[in-house]
Parts: structure tokens; sequence; C-alpha cells
């Protein structure tokens, strides 16, 4: 059955169309016969039990630098005129981004928003993970230089990273003589309110960090990044490059363990980044990337096996 598909993103004319999941799934989604519309978070509204926004119909192709077209823009009634909303606008996880989980749930009674947005606002990736800390490398969650101090002195090396950060970024290392740990924390505590995330350092990332998608709670496939050259960071957009891969008996293990919490939550497309074979690092519920990776490597439709799993929601919901 044809569907009407709101999808909330960032700009089109700013997407790497050869990489991007968000466009991948808009394709498919085309292709399956479904009618699609665009929006920016922004453009949310709500009154009188009402959620809308000024929409643009969209037709997508992969051609490099033409690969969208937008029709005369409309009044879209997301819960009366759609039948799924795609929330796929990236991070920062903020106050804009919260805000717009708590609209969007106001319709999740009408329409299928994917992922299921009060369980995207329960669930940020570096906190949710923390559920499954027995998978995860020694961890501290913190504000406090004597604190971080005292991790650095018992594990040797340590990466601090936001704790809502994306992509790679501000992800830093810092050695066991601690040169600059004072100094990165005083930068931290002034750019962000919430407490930070400390790890042990796990010389394992130099063999890369596999990410794994699961499609409704089943894994459909998994791609391993590498660090670039002098890099400890090996997401692909600051130079990380994509490899094939296999799941290791861990990784199968951490797998079926998320999977059940993961479709209970309907929580329907999701990225867990792995180090070392065995050490969850976080759980990407908010726009996770990778599925054309893992197509490019695998054959894998991971697309058409998520568009799968939410027109069989759609379906159940009668």
């Amino acid at each position: 059955m044809p569907l009407t598909v709101a999808v909330q993103m960032d700009p089109l004319d700013q997407i790497n169309i050869g990489g991007d999941s968000s466009f991948a799934l808009m394709l498919s989604a085309q292709a399956r016969g479904h009618t699609l519309f665009h929006y920016a978070a922004e453009a949310l509204n709500y009154a009188d039990g009402r959620v809308w926004a000024l929409a643009h119909p969209v037709t997508v192709q992969r051609v490099p630098g033409n690969h969208f077209s937008f029709g005369d823009p409309v009044q879209l009634d997301l819960g009366d005129d759609a039948d799924v909303v795609l929330m796929r606008q990236d991070p920062p996880f903020d106050l804009g981004y919260i805000t717009a989980t708590h609209l969007l749930e106001r319709i999740a009674d009408k329409t299928l928003v994917v992922n299921d947005p009060a369980s995207v606002r329960n669930a940020p990736e570096k906190v949710f993970v923390l559920d499954y800390a027995h998978f995860m490398p020694p961890t501290l969650v913190t504000r406090s230089l004597n604190e971080a101090r005292a991790f650095l002195a018992k594990h040797g090396e340590i990466v601090i990273k936001p704790l809502h950060g994306n992509g790679g970024k501000a992800i830093f290392k810092v050695g066991s003589d601690g040169a600059n740990l004072s100094a990165l924390i005083e930068v931290f505590n002034t750019a962000w309110r919430e407490p930070h995330m400390v790890q042990a350092f796990l010389p394992d990332v130099a063999k890369g960090d596999k990410r794994i998608v699961l499609v409704d709670g089943v894994v459909a496939g998994a791609i391993n990044r590498l660090p670039g050259e002098g890099e400890i960071r090996s997401n692909l957009a600051v130079g990380g490059s994509a490899v094939k891969t296999v799941l290791t008996p861990e990784e199968e293990a951490i797998c079926a363990e998320l999977g059940p919490e993961l479709k209970r939550r309907g929580l329907l497309f999701v990225g867990i980044d792995v180090i070392g074979g065995k050490w969850l690092t976080e759980i990407n519920v908010t726009s996770p990337t990778g599925i054309v990776a893992i197509e490019t490597f695998d054959g894998t439709d991971v697309a058409g096996l998520i568009w799968d799993a939410i027109e069989a929601r759609v379906a159940a919901r009668g």
C-alpha cells in the first residue's frame, strides 16, 4: 500500500548523496511508490492538538548536483495526512531536538514515527549505552578534573568526548602524563553544561570501530571503520574508511541482548559501535548511518529491510 512519508531532516542541498542514509531511505521509499515530503525540524508547529509543518513534496534521484526536486510547499498535518514520519535530522541532541520529540510524540497514536520519539528522547547514544555497562570499556561520566585525574591514573591512557557529541567531533586522547587534561576539562566545562564521557583508551581502535546496524532488533549488516593516518577517530565524517567485516561471537552476543529491547522501544533503525570485537561504545538512535556502505560491501538492501519493517508496523496498526 502506498504511504505518505514526511522526512524531517537537514537541508537536502547539503547532503552527500554517495553515503547519506536518509537519502538512501528516500530513494527506497520512492521506488516502492510512497509519496515523500521534506521539512526541517524548525518547521514544526502545534495548536489545538494538531502538529503540522510547512513541507515540500519531493522527488529524489541519484544524480550529483541534481538529486532532488521540490514541489510547492504545503501545510502538512503530520497526524492526519502522513502515514510515517522519519525523524532523521542530525544531532546535536539539544533542546531543539528534544522539543521535536515532544511534538511528534503527540501524533504517535496516529502516525508511525521512526524512530519512536519518546524512546529517542530517553536514549541518547552515550547515556542509553550505560544500561549495557558490562559490554563497555571502563567509563566515567563527570565534570570533575579530580575524578578525571584519578581515572587516568588507574587506566594509563584515556579518551574524553562530549556526552552528546556526534560524528567523531571533539574526541581527545590523553596520555599517561596527563598533559592538557586540566585544559581539556576546562574547555569542556565551558562549552557544555552537562557531564562529559571519559573512557579508558582502547589500542584496538587502530584495527577499526565497527558499525553494526540493527533493523527492528535484528542485525542487518556491519562495516568496519578504520581511522585515518594519525587519527584515533574512525568516523567516516572525519576521514575514516570503511571495509567489509563479519561479527565476532562477542558482537553477536551484544546484538542478541540489545535486539529485543530496541524492538520493544520502537527503535527500528539503530547503529551500534563496537571496538576490538567486544567493547560497546555507543547506541545510535537519533540519525544512524552506515546503510550505504553495508550495501556496497555486502549487497544487503538495508534500506529495503527498514521499509519492510516500517510497512509491517503500519499494516499492524490497521
